[in-house]
């Protein structure tokens, strides 16, 4: 029986390269002369989910949700309040520095601006190469070979390694983005709006170039973004945060053929359909999404939310799997996956 759940816990930490379990991170507010802390913005607020390997998995949700702030958090690129984020099965958070060196090279992050993100003092051999050096990727007989071929798999060509940064396109800058992260042989590559300050025509070359590199190089990503066309285009599994919590997770068939949580719905009415016949019935949320410093109780979106309850505002729902796979934090849904009769809640 000990070899078999023992082969058991390996195929499970085979199929996800990385798990997040109860992620919470809170910002302190400092006040007064002593810069004493008064009080919390809690950007992300207990946040579970898993990603497989070779996989994609798309966060979505309205500017200040907290996505930028999970991905950053799992790479430890911010210290978490708690929680886990497990790769390959390890605790990042609880990796010593000698550990989580040998981590980074397997979580890469490509950044949102391309414009931002790159040295302009450095040329692009140089950004590309410099964290290859310095984790030893290859042999140094091998570097310029490895470099060569991370840029032509990115579409750059190797005559372009002495040039700087200001002399390419904003498409160009951010295929050096995407081959300074891949130069280290990643397993793991958070995407934070990686295609928001490029053209469309652009963006598509992007997220072509992303997928091709997924298939070949086994890579999984989780691909933050407030765009939900690219999102459903890339995507295998799609989490909605909202106020820094996954309010709903699910497949991307499912979540973008039957939403079930209000504020996914309100998301997915502002898609354009490129149909001239087609009518939309859009979804107008009132207000604004509240602060993070200060949340609503009980349910975040009880105080935007058209279907809002009495227990709404009291009680923090629980998560619900609706459908096989299909998570949803609402009170609407009871522990059978059904919908709540309005009436008889507000009589409990």
């Amino acid at each position: 029986m000990a070899n078999n759940n023992d082969a058991k816990n390996n195929q499970s930490e085979s199929r996800y390269i990385v798990e997040v379990n109860h992620l919470k991170q809170y910002f302190p507010i400092k006040a007064g002369l002593m810069q004493k802390v008064v009080g919390h913005v809690k950007a992300v607020d207990d946040v579970s989910f898993r990603i497989e390997r070779g996989k994609t998995m798309g966060l979505v949700g309205e500017s200040g949700s907290g996505k930028t702030t999970v991905g950053k958090t799992m790479l430890r690129l911010n210290e978490a309040t708690s929680g886990k984020v497990l790769f390959r099965g390890k605790n990042v958070f609880e990796a010593t520095r000698s550990e989580l060196r040998g981590l980074r090279p397997k979580m890469q992050m490509i950044f949102q601006d391309p414009y931002s993100s790159l040295s302009p003092r450095m040329p692009i051999s140089e950004i590309i190469g410099e964290a290859v050096r310095e984790h030893r990727i290859v042999p140094p007989s091998e570097f310029e070979d490895h470099l060569d071929h991370v840029m032509l798999q990115c579409g750059l060509q190797p005559y372009h390694k002495d040039r700087y940064p200001h002399e390419f396109s904003g498409g160009q800058r951010q295929r050096i983005c995407i081959a300074r992260s891949l130069a280290l042989n990643p397993e793991f590559v958070v995407c934070d709006e990686p295609v928001s300050a490029l053209d469309v025509s652009i963006q598509a070359q992007i997220i072509n170039l992303l997928e091709e590199l997924q298939v070949t190089n086994k890579i999984a990503y989780l691909f933050i973004s407030h765009d939900l066309s690219v999102v459903q285009h890339i995507s295998d599994y799609v989490g909605v945060m909202y106020l820094g919590d996954l309010v709903e997770y699910s497949g991307k068939t499912d979540l973008f053929a039957n939403p079930l949580h209000p504020y996914t719905q309100a998301l997915l009415s502002a898609v354009p359909v490129p149909d001239p016949n087609y009518k939309m019935n859009r979804i107008i949320l009132e207000g604004s999404i509240p602060s993070p410093a200060n949340p609503p109780k009980g349910c975040k979106f009880h105080t935007r939310c058209p279907y809002v309850m009495e227990i709404c505002k009291t009680v923090v729902p629980q998560t619900r799997e609706i459908e096989p796979g299909h998570m949803v934090v609402c009170h609407l849904y009871n522990e059978q996956g059904t919908l709540v009769d309005e009436e008889s809640e507000k009589a409990i």
